[in-house]
């Protein structure tokens, strides 16, 4: 297997770097959204008023924004629901099961959706499998679940190859 099956097609600093200007001007009107050290810290579940914000700016651009997270459906629900997003929870990634979900649910075009995530191991793995783009984002806080840690450690052998491959690569403040 190619190591570019873990390269993104962008790298920001935050999903709130992501500027509804931008995502327009590449071509892109829809955003799926991991939940955990993406959208929010996985360790605070009510978000921020900054989140509130970004979500605002896609609304009035007229950028669909849907979560595609790993969790159970309460999990997200609770997560999302103060914030009107809609959701596909136990989207089983790496694979491409929940962005396929999303774009079949909302009728997405592929060329125009968008996959943001904090993970190459499963949010830029999945976006490969499904035929979309993806940006990879830094975590919001430095820790994570169990689970997660398992991933960080597989994610840093990745990473370095995929800068062997292709030189440094660097986050941005916008695509």
């Amino acid at each position: 297997m190619s190591i570019d099956v873990y390269r993104p097609t962008h790298m920001v600093e935050a999903v709130y770097d992501l500027k509804a200007n931008d995502l327009i001007r590449h071509g892109i009107t829809a955003v799926l959204v991991d939940l955990d050290n993406t959208l929010i810290a996985w360790n605070n579940p009510d978000g921020t008023p900054e989140l509130r914000a970004w979500l605002d700016e896609m609304t009035i651009a007229d950028i669909s924004v849907v979560v595609v997270s790993n969790n159970n459906h309460k999990r997200v629900e609770r997560a999302v629901s103060k914030f009107g997003v809609d959701f596909i929870s136990r989207a089983m990634k790496p694979f491409s099961r929940g962005i396929n979900m999303a774009i079949e649910r909302y009728g997405f075009n592929r060329d125009e959706v968008i996959m943001v995530g904090d993970q190459l191991m499963t949010d830029i793995r999945a976006s490969h499998r499904s035929g979309i783009k993806s940006v990879l984002v830094k975590p919001l806080v430095n820790s994570d679940a169990w689970n997660t840690k398992i991933n960080r450690y597989i994610e840093r052998l990745v990473f370095a190859k995929l800068e062997k491959e292709y030189g440094k690569l660097s986050y941005k403040k916008g695509i």
